[in-house]
């Protein structure tokens, strides 16, 4: 079996390497990487083809012609002129699967960003804005929840899905066509994003995505109280690990609240069990299910052998529990680890979930390296279950909330109105 790299969770941040001083255009046949060959680049591209159709384990749900990936990235590499083009060439080929959670770890500035401020859906051959990250943006644009992406950059929003450069997906597939919607919108690091927007009111609006300042959180966590209720809301931080003491801080500090909302909606890069475990073991008073792993191990080929589990979290040692109501708000920027965290506080702790669908990271990660080329890529080896047996990227929230508006936090204040038990 091919030996990999365990990054211990669900998603880790990822660290997206600028590299300068990229070669200049070189004739077909010469080294496109100095020290590397045409050759050896196409053994990278097997070895890639390889480690995907033995250890992704969501191969079988996505409908990809192996043939064409070979033949397609074979030409691709072959006609490299520069280090940009077989970094792309990779970051494409993962792209074909539709699956955010699968990805290079390099990037150049042509690359796609891996998400944007707003999220879309695909609807009879349109594209609609469904919601918009307003917790994280210094500024939000008014009334554009609804609004049909009419234009990018000038160019007509379906003719910029059909145009992305992925070559062996089935693009009128619904799934397919709003996973790409989304890697649009996200848009490339080196291009600009100018849409043009048909609102659902009356109307049209233009709107640059560029212009959309995330704000720069301080800390690892926020705590504050809302009456009698204690809020906590998580920094982007799960992957890191000092999260724990602070986390334990913040919750003793509301102690004697009489329910908590713990805000996950920006866990958009993830983290690790480590942090999530120690979150959790905070509110069980004794071991409990929080999450189901399977997996296919193949150290014979030809020779599978399925293993599931169900993973615990126990108390934490020395430190008291809080067992008052618990609401976890989500949303499309809580990603990964956010997501496993959400469902096991469900099921471990009878947390009550309130939000929409969440990143829908499918799966757990682990770390793949190519023989001949420095960087390496990202494969979802186990899928992850609820423990009641939901996938963990198809689980929507069991109190469904979506903003209509955003010119205050109606999830925040329908969580609120949820434990005054007023909705």
């Amino acid at each position: 079996m091919k030996k990999y790299v365990p990054y211990h969770n669900f998603a880790c941040s990822i660290l997206l390497f600028i590299f300068l001083g990229i070669p200049e255009a070189r004739l077909w046949g010469q080294e496109v990487i100095p020290g590397i060959s045409q050759a050896q680049l196409l053994e990278d591209l097997e070895e890639m083809l390889y480690d995907i159709s033995h250890y992704y384990s969501y191969r079988e749900e996505k409908d990809i012609d192996w043939d064409c990936l070979k033949d397609t990235y074979t030409h691709v590499l072959k006609e490299a002129q520069k280090e940009e083009d077989v970094v792309l060439a990779f970051e494409f080929l993962l792209d074909e699967f539709y699956d955010s959670h699968i990805i290079l770890n390099t990037n150049r500035v042509s690359s796609y960003r891996l998400y944007s401020p707003i999220h879309a859906v695909a609807k009879h051959g349109k594209v609609y804005i469904t919601q918009v990250w307003q917790t994280q943006l210094e500024h939000v644009p008014p009334g554009i929840i609804g609004a049909e992406i009419v234009k990018m950059n000038g160019r007509p929003f379906a003719e910029l899905i059909d145009a992305f450069p992925s070559k062996c997906q089935d693009k009128t597939k619904t799934e397919v066509r709003e996973w790409l919607a989304n890697k649009v919108l996200a848009g490339r690091y080196n291009e600009p994003r100018l849409l043009e927007l048909r609102l659902p009111k009356q109307g049209t609006l233009s709107l640059n995505l560029d212009s959309l300042t995330l704000r720069k959180e301080k800390g690892l966590l926020s705590s504050r109280k809302e009456g009698e209720i204690g809020i906590i809301r998580i920094h982007n931080q799960l992957g890191n690990n000092q999260l724990i003491p602070a986390f334990d801080q913040a919750l003793n500090s509301l102690a004697n609240t009489k329910a908590l909302i713990l805000d996950l909606r920006n866990t958009v890069d993830g983290g690790n069990t480590y942090v999530a475990r120690g979150i959790m073991g905070r509110f069980v008073t004794e071991p409990r299910p929080y999450q189901k792993h399977w997996t296919r191990e193949e150290y014979l080929e030809g020779q599978a052998v399925t293993r599931s589990w169900v993973e615990y979290v126990s108390p934490r040692d020395g430190m008291p529990p809080y067992q008052k109501p618990l609401v976890v708000l989500v949303g499309r920027w809580t990603g990964s680890m956010g997501e496993g965290l959400a469902i096991g506080l469900e099921a471990a702790a009878q947390a009550k979930i309130l939000g929409t669908e969440m990143e829908r990271l499918a799966g757990s990660v682990y770390g793949f390296s190519f023989n001949h080329v420095a960087f390496g890529y990202r494969l979802s080896t186990q899928k992850l279950f609820h423990v009641n047996g939901t996938a963990r990227e198809k689980y929507i929230p069991t109190h469904y909330f979506s903003p209509t508006g955003l010119s205050v936090d109606e999830t925040l204040l329908e969580a609120i109105q949820l434990i005054e038990g007023k909705n």
